[in-house]
Parts: structure tokens; C-alpha cells; sequence
């Protein structure tokens, strides 16, 4: 093989070095990526998708599967087995024009991606191999002229592209010969075929298709595209792409001491991370496992409920919605009390609607207070469903007919019933709890009325509720309350998740709002939404549409940004700032874990044993987790303890903490905030130019003045940067106490 090997250089130095010259060095870099390939791409696929029928929407959707397989697993796979070095690595004299790869060279993906795309578009549209074949070869040439590539990167690259996208098209085409007869007779009977030549060759065979089994071929997509969008998010939670947020990593350590309640929370959280866990193991899936479960539950109650009351491809349309609404996404990932709360509170509305029915019955109403029940036990905020129960009644009247039958009473008795856990531990912590949540929300604050906070509530709201949606929404709700629409299911929707958002908006002009505390009403108003408009749907088609799909487009690229923010820096060839990265806070932990430990086997190699101590709780169980020592001992032994305090700050003041420790040393662990952005740091990040000083002297927190007492003698280790890709992440000051004291009596 060393003849192979031999030419493939050979090749290699007569393109990328004989061949040089001033054009190609301008134009090269260019064709193999620049800052207009994604927005026209985008453009492309949305034209297509918009105008381009069913050939246009399968031609994409098989593009997008072949490049996600030939790139995303093929080229990653063998990149790692094969290993190969670039060639600017091995070879002194490459003439490189652009950044250096982070991956090794053997395949090219570049090629597969393009070669990819090519050949799934000689299949649809025959006549596009006069350009699609010759941008795919310019860019491959790119690729070795640019100094990044073998010829034999871009030849194995090539083939497995096209190879992939002419496997994917005989699998979807077979699958759909397979299953389309017998789950979607409708539209197989339009479409038998994939290939549209096929279509009009082969006559369709003669199938008894009723309309009625419409809804049902609805009903079966729906079911797809929440499996599909199930599987997607546990790859997506497994492959490491995002770490565990301080929340997640913190209610996991509540999962370890098991309890009737917690300090800030209801004790929900933790058993379903102890379950999942319990599972999967202590891993970034194990944690987050439930949450795209839950959504897929959550989605396929909706889907049935709104297929029942309206029809099912309204209700494949709201899941679409959900899914393009950057909160209910960032819920289906991260699991924290959100999903919780907001299944409970979805399943105690469905049963509610068959409870305030004519023939609603007692059963109906104890599971209304059955999930309602939960539902409190998983965030004390879903108590304010209660609120949206009075408001029904008083706007309902033929509701209030139950409020003369023992069911109402009932669910209220069940809901009362769950509080008792969290009402025994705090009778035995001091009533922490309300403390807590009143300090937190500001209750005690006088009121002094102002805008700021009601304008980032509603920023805030707006973009994570996706903007199209979120003025939909107050659009349907302004809509309805003015025409006072008798619409029974309409009311009870709006009654269901209005009540918590309104409290929260006129809250906001007394104390700042977090975005999350509205989750519960995301589900009823956005049901609510979708119900109005398609009642107007046949009246307003020609705007409505083109609003459902940029809301859709627009939701689509602001969550798979949230999914990866490294996709824009592909794009522009530049990170965002860490300051402004929304990932900011689910990476870099693993990497200051590393630095924490082992500052901490350091210490402990001078003879005493050694143990960390944190400033926040977050960062506690953080290092807890990603710390392999810590994450194995953390309930016999644990290794990682939240600083002592006179008075309770979080949960880990009512567990053992250090103080029997006396004599041992420890690593004290507090964050520092990195540098504030410079003015107009926009322009400069588009510029390529540094957006901040990462040379300026860190603004560093004060030692507590309680752990300098707790140790004989503290050492100031310095601050140490947590880089990502080059880019500065976060940072964290470390010091080395030694000869904890005895603790006083």
C-alpha cells in the first residue's frame, strides 16, 4: 500500500502546491465554505418545501436524513478508526488557506456531504447533475487545494455520500412500498411510488379508501414523528453534546438522600432521578432520561385530545408547534421539575374536560385531583391550578351544576392529602420552605411599581415562546374575550392557562420573573391558540398559512441553535462569546471537574486526606457528578460539601457536612465572573476581531470570612481558565485549605 500512499501525496503536493496560484488562493477558501452557503441552503430547502409538492418535501427530508447519516455517523465513525492525520500535520510544506480541522482527515465530509446531495438530486430531478456534479467536484478540489484533505479523503468522502444517499432511497422507498398499503392507503394510493418516474409508469392499484380513515393516517404520522422526535432526543442526551446544568446536577444529589421534601422543591424531582438513574446509571441520560419521555406523553395525550375535539392533523399541527417552541423544547431535554409539572398539569386539564362535561362523573373529578396532586408535589407552582378552577366556575356557568355533586370536593380533598409530605418536613425544618419561596418570588419587598422587569419578562416570554406563536396567542385571546365566543372547550382552555400567565405579568411590575414559572400555561393557551385559529381557518387561509409556516421555519432554526450553538460559528467561522452563549451554562463542567480533582489528589498526596468544598450549589453538584471519585462515594463518602453556614442557603445544610473532618485538608472551589463585553462587541465578533479582554484582571470574590476560620492556614492556588475550542468558558479560583479545625461548641 505504500505505492497508494505514495501517489495519493504525490497528488496531493501537484494540487495543492503546483497548482497555486493568486485566484485559486482567493477562490478556493470561498467555494469550500463561506458565510452564504447556509442562508442559501436554507432558502433552497424552504422554496422547495413551500412550492415544490410532494417531490420538493421528500427530495429535502431524504437529503436531510442522507447527509445526517453519511456525515454524522459514517464519516465521524471512520474518522476516528481510521485516524489519519491531515495533511498539514504530516507534510511541513502544505500551503494551508484555512483553520485548522478539529478532526482527523480520512473521510472528507465536505465530499460525502455534497456528493451526498448530488446523487439524492439525480434521483428526483434528473437534470440537476449539469450543476450539482460540477459544485460538488469544484468544492472536493477545494478541499485539497486548501491543504486540508488527501485526494483520497475527498475520493472515500465522495463515494460514501453518494453511496449513502442511493442506499437511503431505496430504504425509504422499500419501507414506503411496505407500510404505505397498510397505514396511509390514502396517500399511497397517490403516491405508490417515491421516485416520481415510477409514478407515472406504474398505475396505482384500485384500493377501497374511505375519507374516513383520513384522520386515522393522521393520527399514525403523529405517532412517527413523536417516536422519531423520542429517539432523536435520547441520541441527542447520550452523544455528550451538552453537559448537566446546575439545577440537574443538584437535584441528582437529592435523589441520593431520599426524603418527604426538599429545601426549595417537592420531592418529586428526585425520585424520578433516582428511578432514571436507577436505570441508566449515574450519566447525563440516566439524569435526563424522563424528560423526552415525558414530552412523547405529553404529545401523544395532546394529539388524541385534539384529534377527538377537532381532528388529528390540528393536532399533528400543535405538536409541531410545541416542537418548534424554544421552552417546551428546552423542557423535553433537560429534566428538571418543568416536564413534571407540566404533564400533571396536562392530565389533570384532559380529565378536567371530561369531569365539567353533562355526564362528567366522580371518577372523572378524583383524577383531576389525583394529577393535580402530583402535579403540586413536582413545583409548588401548579397550585395556581386551583386559581384557574375558580375562574372557570365564575365565567362558566353550566360548570357550576358539579360544584352540587361530591366530585369538585373530592379532587380538592386529594390535592389537600398530597401537601402532607411536604408539610411534615417542614414542621421538622423550620418551615424553610415558605421562608424560601417568599424570598425568593420577593414577597416581602414593598411594592414599588416599575417597567423593567415586566419588559424582560416579556422579551423573555416572547422568545422563548417562539415570537410568531406568542402574538398568535395574545392575538386569539384578545380575539376571543372580544367577541365573547361561546365556545365551551375554547373557554375552558383559556381558563386552564391564562389565570398563572396574567398573575405573573402583573407580578412582574413588583419583582423580576423567571421564564420557566409560566411553563404550566404553555400547553392550554398554545391548545387554546390552535383551536381559535382553525375554527377561522377556511376565512383567513391565505394569512394564517403563510404565518403558521414562518412560525414554524423561524421556531425550527432558533431550537436546533439551542440544540448546538457551535452551528453558527460553522456559519460565520467564529464562536459566540461565552458571555452570550446560551449552552454556556451545560458546558465546561467535565473540564473544571478535571482541574477541582486534581487539585485535589495533589493536596491529598502530601499524607492527609482532602475533600472539596464549593461556593454555590450548583457548582457542588456539578463537581459531585463529574468528579468519578466524588460521583462514586457520594453516599457513603461524599467527597464534595457546600461551604458550612450558620443558617440554611440551600439543601445541603440539613445533610452531614464536613465538620467531622477535623484535621484534613480541602480544595475551596468559588467561580469568578469572566470579563464583561466590550462596547459594540457585536461588530467585532463580525469582524473577527475579540469581542472582550480575556487579558484583564479578574474581578475576584471575597474569601468567606467563616471558612477562613474553619482552617488553620488557606492558599490562594489563583484562577484557573475552562476553555472550550479555544474559546474562554468559564473560571474558577481555587485554595488549598489545610488542618480543618475542630468545630466550636
Amino acid at each position: 500500500m505504500l505505492w497508494l500512499q505514495s501517489l495519493d501525496v504525490a497528488a496531493f503536493r501537484f494540487i495543492n502546491g503546483a497548482l497555486s496560484n493568486p485566484l485559486f488562493d482567493k477562490l478556493m477558501p470561498f467555494v469550500s465554505g463561506n458565510a452564504f452557503f447556509v442562508p442559501i441552503l436554507i432558502f433552497v430547502a424552504v422554496a422547495l418545501i413551500w412550492k415544490g409538492g410532494v417531490r420538493g418535501r421528500l427530495f429535502v427530508l431524504l437529503v436531510l436524513t442522507s447527509v445526517a447519516v453519511a456525515d454524522g455517523w459514517i464519516c465521524n465513525a471512520l474518522k476516528e478508526a481510521v485516524a489519519r492525520p491531515r495533511p498539514y500535520i504530516d507534510l511541513l510544506d502544505t500551503h494551508l488557506l484555512v483553520g485548522r480541522g478539529h478532526s482527523n482527515g480520512m473521510p472528507s465530509a465536505h465530499a460525502a456531504n455534497w456528493f451526498a446531495g448530488t446523487m439524492m438530486a439525480f434521483i428526483f430531478y434528473r437534470r440537476s447533475y449539469r450543476f450539482m456534479l460540477p459544485l460538488a467536484l469544484l468544492v472536493s478540489f477545494s478541499r485539497i487545494y486548501n491543504g486540508v484533505h488527501y485526494p483520497t479523503d475527498v475520493l472515500v468522502g465522495a463515494s460514501i455520500g453518494a453511496g449513502t444517499s442511493a442506499a437511503v432511497f431505496l430504504i425509504a422507498n422499500s419501507v414506503w412500498q411496505f407500510i404505505g398499503r397498510r397505514w396511509f392507503p390514502i396517500w399511497w394510493k397517490k403516491l405508490p411510488a417515491l421516485l416520481p418516474a415510477e409514478n407515472s409508469v406504474k398505475p396505482a392499484p384500485a384500493l377501497d379508501c374511505r375519507p374516513s380513515a383520513l384522520g386515522e393516517q393522521w393520527l399514525r404520522v403523529g405517532y412517527i414523528f413523536i417516536f422519531a422526535l423520542l429517539v432523536f432526543r435520547l441520541f441527542y442526551i447520550a452523544s455528550g453534546t451538552i453537559e448537566l446544568s446546575e439545577d440537574e446536577a443538584y437535584q441528582w444529589t437529592w435523589s441520593k438522600h431520599l426524603a418527604l421534601s426538599y429545601f426549595s422543591k417537592p420531592p418529586l424531582i428526585a425520585y424520578t432521578q433516582f428511578l432514571g438513574t436507577s436505570i441508566w446509571g449515574d450519566t447525563d441520560l440516566g439524569v435526563r432520561f424522563f424528560s423526552p419521555v415525558i414530552t412523547a406523553m405529553v404529545s401523544l395525550l395532546l394529539l388524541r385530545f385534539v384529534a377527538r375535539e377537532a381532528n388529528a392533523r390540528v393536532g399533528l399541527i400543535l405538536i409541531a408547534i410545541l416542537t418548534a417552541t424554544p421552552l417546551a423544547s428546552v423542557g423535553s431535554i433537560l429534566m428538571t421539575i418543568d416536564p413534571l409539572s407540566v404533564i400533571f398539569w396536562t392530565a389533570a386539564m384532559l380529565a378536567g374536560w371530561r369531569a365539567v362535561q353533562p355526564a362528567g362523573t366522580t371518577r372523572d373529578w378524583i383524577w383531576v385531583g389525583v394529577w393535580m396532586g402530583f402535579g403540586f408535589l413536582s413545583k409548588y407552582t401548579n397550585l395556581f391550578q386551583l386559581l384557574s378552577w375558580v375562574v372557570l366556575f365564575a365565567l362558566w356557568p353550566p360548570a357550576r351544576k358539579h360544584l352540587r355533586r361530591p366530585g369538585p370536593y373530592l379532587a380538592l380533598l386529594i390535592v389537600a392529602l398530597s401537601l402532607t409530605p411536604v408539610l411534615i418536613w417542614n414542621q421538622h425544618h423550620g418551615w424553610i420552605t415558605i421562608e424560601h419561596v417568599s424570598n425568593n418570588g420577593g414577597f416581602g419587598n414593598k411594592w414599588k411599581p416599575t417597567l423593567r422587569y415586566t419588559i424582560d419578562f416579556l422579551g423573555a416570554e416572547m422568545f422563548l415562546l417562539n415570537p410568531v406563536f406568542f402574538i398568535a396567542t395574545i392575538w386569539a385571546s384578545i380575539g376571543f374575550w372580544r367577541s365573547r365566543s361561546a365556545n365551551p372547550l375554547l373557554l375552558f382552555l383559556f381558563c386552564m392557562g391564562a389565570p398563572i400567565f396574567l398573575f405573573y405579568f402583573v407580578f412582574s411590575f413588583h419583582s423580576r420573573i423567571l421564564p420557566n414559572w409560566i411553563a404550566p400555561s404553555v400547553v392550554p393557551l398554545f391548545c387554546f391558540m390552535v383551536l381559535y385559529f382553525h375554527k377561522r381557518w377556511d376565512q383567513s387561509r391565505r394569512v394564517l398559512k403563510p404565518c403558521l409556516a414562518t412560525g414554524l421555519i423561524l421556531g425550527a432554526v432558533m431550537v436546533i441553535f439551542l440544540h448546538n450553538t457551535d452551528l453558527l460559528g460553522n456559519v460565520t467561522k467564529r464562536l459566540l462569546p461565552a458571555q452570550v452563549d446560551p449552552l454556556r451554562r451545560v458546558r465546561g463542567w467535565k473540564e473544571a471537574s478535571k482541574i477541582v480533582d486534581a487539585a485535589r489528589q495533589k493536596l491529598e498526596a502530601e499524607g492527609k486526606p482532602a475533600f472539596i468544598i464549593g461556593d454555590h450549589y450548583g457548582s457542588v453538584g456539578l463537581i459531585s457528578f463529574y468528579s468519578p471519585d466524588s460521583c462514586r462515594q457520594i453516599r457513603a463518602n461524599p467527597l464534595v460539601f457546600f461551604r458550612s453556614t450558620s443558617t440554611p442557603k440551600n439543601q445541603f445544610y440539613f445533610w452531614p457536612g464536613y465538620e467531622s473532618r477535623a484535621g484534613q485538608n480541602a480544595i475551596y472551589v468559588q467561580q469568578v465572573d469572566l470579563p464583561d463585553l466590550q462596547k459594540g462587541w457585536v461588530t467585532n465578533w463580525l469582524r473577527g476581531k475579540k469581542a472582550l479582554s480575556e487579558n484583564e484582571v479578574p474581578k475576584l470574590p471575597r474569601l468567606p470570612a467563616e471558612l477562613r476560620k474553619q482552617f488553620a492556614s488557606i492558599t490562594d492556588l489563583g484562577v484557573q481558565d475552562v476553555f472550550y475550542r479555544k474559546r474562554l468558558l468559564r473560571r474558577v479560583q481555587l485554595f488549598e485549605c489545610r488542618d480543618l479545625r475542630e468545630p466550636s461548641r
